[in-house]
């Protein structure tokens, strides 16, 4: 009897923190939910002024649009290029730049930490103009290496902030009994501190496959000219024309998109969410 009271009470007070969590759950998959649903309703359940949260009639014709739209493989293979290429060039370049900033000391470390902070805050879309100026004084507009080397930048910062912490966290005791062995200071990272860090990794490698799958602005402003260079982000508006939006085809279009993202995330869940802690509270 005397533990139960304290736990009824401990739960009576979570009771509304729980509704919270609940309602803020609900509220931010009501989005996904509609979308889906929209994606197997008929034409005329879509454009019917009294919508019904489920479809009287399930439908693949939408999907179907969707698949046979002109440049569908084209550009899904562009976005996949894209992603994939910024978050691998990212990670190499930030597994040097982390490991410089906790393991070692040099002038100016701190000032450059700062600066690593101050991009990660900074809104990428205020650099839109002077990206696209370089890009056409450049020659790079209508190209998706642009894009690569966009996504890159962006992604960069938040993989630094995350690798330094994991690297932080090893114990430079290990590295230095694999160097007694007679491994070199790269080979003992790599034998011995490179596999510890596969959550910050995988953390990371999500974060920038989101962010580069997703992205729209860039990807619409820098690719202008040639329609074989966009992305799915820029294809997934073509279904909007003079005469209106295909809603249906919109919508599984977009669950579709939505895809490859949901399912790398379920993949690494356990990895990502261990990684952002640990990432986030060592260093």
């Amino acid at each position: 009897m005397r533990t139960s009271r304290p736990t009824t009470l401990r739960a009576v007070r979570r009771l509304p923190l729980d509704a919270a969590a609940a309602l803020t759950v609900l509220i931010c998959l009501f989005p996904v939910y509609w979308m889906v649903t929209t994606a197997f309703k008929p034409s005329p359940d879509i454009q019917s002024y009294d919508p019904r949260p489920l479809p009287r009639a399930w439908t693949l014709d939408h999907f179907r649009t969707a698949i046979a739209a002109d440049g569908f493989a084209l550009f899904w293979r562009n976005s996949i290029l894209v992603t994939i290429s910024a978050v691998l060039l990212a990670l190499l370049v930030a597994l040097g730049a982390a490991y410089a900033v906790a393991r070692m000391r040099w002038r100016g470390r701190r000032q450059f930490v700062l600066a690593v902070f101050i991009a990660q805050m900074a809104p990428w879309e205020s650099l839109i103009i002077p990206v696209y100026i370089i890009s056409r004084d450049t020659g790079m507009l209508d190209r998706l290496p642009t894009l690569t080397l966009i996504y890159f930048m962006i992604t960069l910062p938040f993989t630094v902030v995350v690798l330094r912490g994991f690297i932080a966290g090893i114990p430079p005791e290990l590295e230095e009994a694999a160097q007694v062995d007679g491994c070199t200071r790269a080979g003992a990272f790599r034998r011995v501190a490179f596999p510890l860090l596969a959550p910050g990794l995988m953390a990371t490698s999500l974060f920038g496959f989101i962010t580069a799958w997703n992205e729209f602005t860039y990807a619409n402003f820098l690719i202008i000219k040639q329609q074989d260079s966009r992305t799915l982000p820029v294809w997934l508006s073509s279904f909007q024309s003079t005469f209106g939006t295909d809603w249906g085809a919109t919508m599984a279009a977009s669950t579709l998109f939505a895809l490859p993202a949901l399912v790398v995330f379920l993949v690494l869940q356990r990895q990502v969410t261990a990684g952002l802690a640990s990432g986030g509270v060592k260093g």
